[in-house]
């Protein structure tokens, strides 16, 4: 165990990075992000933090920066959200395509219009298809050890993809919450320096032709290696996921948080971000009163964890699906994304979506043990029904 503080999310966004031993900070502030680089900034100038603190006029230079640092080997971190990340959202694609370990902490912010400083995942919802792998933290704790265990990630051979690592604005980003802060030597025994010599290195003495255009008989080449190197990521995240565990003891799940997901139960609700720690007092509540409940974290919307979600299907009466987000013409992001994910399984549970919490809307864990029992309640009538809320 190393030192507890207590912490805002931001806080410990920032401690994270630091204690990554980023190379490079490329800053532009945004609420309710802004804190994180701040911090950073301090430690770049007291010397605590040896890296260069680029500050740039606006979030689209700033992933452009990000891009330039990590093209020729640093270490890169870099912060944003909801309006920023849609400015910067040109960079986000060319950083995936590219291949560059990029970490960037996105505290969630709901979108415009209407204006809203409060928090939903539309904004990272918004970037699910740009070849980031994305995390999403319910709790500080978690968005420490995440940025650490990120980095590990990233920058494996066979990967070689950006991520961002997800915390709900204000609930998290503001939130002050015991956090245990690692030594500096238990994370450099972790998480060694950025190996040089990276296959999308750029490298004076063994020059390559780098972000040339490819034409129609290459371009899918290009695209499926993404592919590929997301899907090889669910090894590389759980494999990393039991070393930190090994290292510091704690797990914060793989691709899943799995809560009292037993054999014997009956309803699974699934949810991302701060909302599943009110699921599992949900489930708390209704274990108590004989309803054999689960809960699981989405803690990994990129790569979608197909596998494990039709694992925990098996032999379930219903599923409850809280999505804090919105596509439109369609419905939640993750709900529908599990249905597809169980779409070829003969036995699938009763499935039921709810869209909540959206521009910061309180989801409490009554609200959520109600709808799961409204959702058993539902079996027998095979409803599949979205209300907003």
């Amino acid at each position: 165990m190393g030192k507890i503080e207590l912490l805002r999310g931001n806080y410990a966004a920032s401690y994270g990075a630091k204690l990554s031993k980023v190379q490079v900070i490329t800053a532009y502030p945004i609420t309710p992000q802004t804190s994180i680089v701040e911090v950073l900034a301090n430690c770049c100038a007291s010397g605590e933090l040896d890296a260069a603190f680029v500050r740039v006029e606006s979030e689209h230079s700033a992933m452009s920066a990000a891009i330039g640092a990590s093209a020729v080997g640093a270490r890169v971190f870099t912060a944003s959200g909801s309006q920023g990340l849609l400015y910067m959202a040109e960079g986000v694609h060319w950083a995936a395509g590219a291949r560059l370990p990029i970490v960037m902490a996105i505290v969630n912010r709901a979108l415009a219009a209407p204006w809203s400083v409060w928090t939903d995942h539309q904004d990272a919802i918004s970037m699910r298809d740009s070849g980031w792998i994305q995390f999403f933290a319910k709790n500080n704790q978690e968005v420490l050890d995440t940025i650490i265990q990120v980095y590990k990630v990233a920058e494996d051979v066979n990967v070689c993809l950006p991520a961002m690592v997800n915390l709900d604005g204000f609930i998290l980003s503001h939130t002050v919450m015991p956090v245990d802060i690692p030594e500096q030597e238990e994370v450099d025994d972790f998480l060694p320096p950025r190996p040089p010599g990276a296959p999308y290195e750029l490298d004076s003495n063994n020059p390559m032709t780098y972000g040339n255009i490819a034409d129609p008989t290459c371009y899918d080449e290009f695209r499926f290696s993404m592919h590929e190197a997301m899907q090889y990521s669910k090894k590389m995240i759980k494999k990393t996921t039991r070393e930190f565990e090994r290292k510091f003891g704690r797990n914060h799940g793989a691709l899943l948080e799995e809560y009292r997901c037993t054999n014997d139960a009956e309803i699974i609700v699934f949810s991302m971000g701060t909302m599943a720690e009110e699921a599992e007092i949900a489930v708390d509540i209704l274990r108590d009163e004989g309803i054999r409940a689960g809960s699981a974290k989405v803690r990994v919307f990129r790569p979608f964890p197909t596998e494990d979600i039709i694992r925990l299907s098996n032999g379930l009466k219903a599923i409850l699906v809280i999505d804090r987000n919105l596509s439109f013409g369609l419905g939640g992001a993750v709900a529908s994304e599990i249905k597809a994910s169980l779409y070829q399984e003969k036995r699938k549970p009763f499935l039921r979506e709810r869209v909540m919490g959206l521009g910061g809307r309180d989801v409490t864990a009554e609200i959520i043990a109600e709808e799961m029992e409204k959702t058993l309640g539902m079996v027998e009538k095979e409803e599949e029904v979205v209300i907003y809320e």
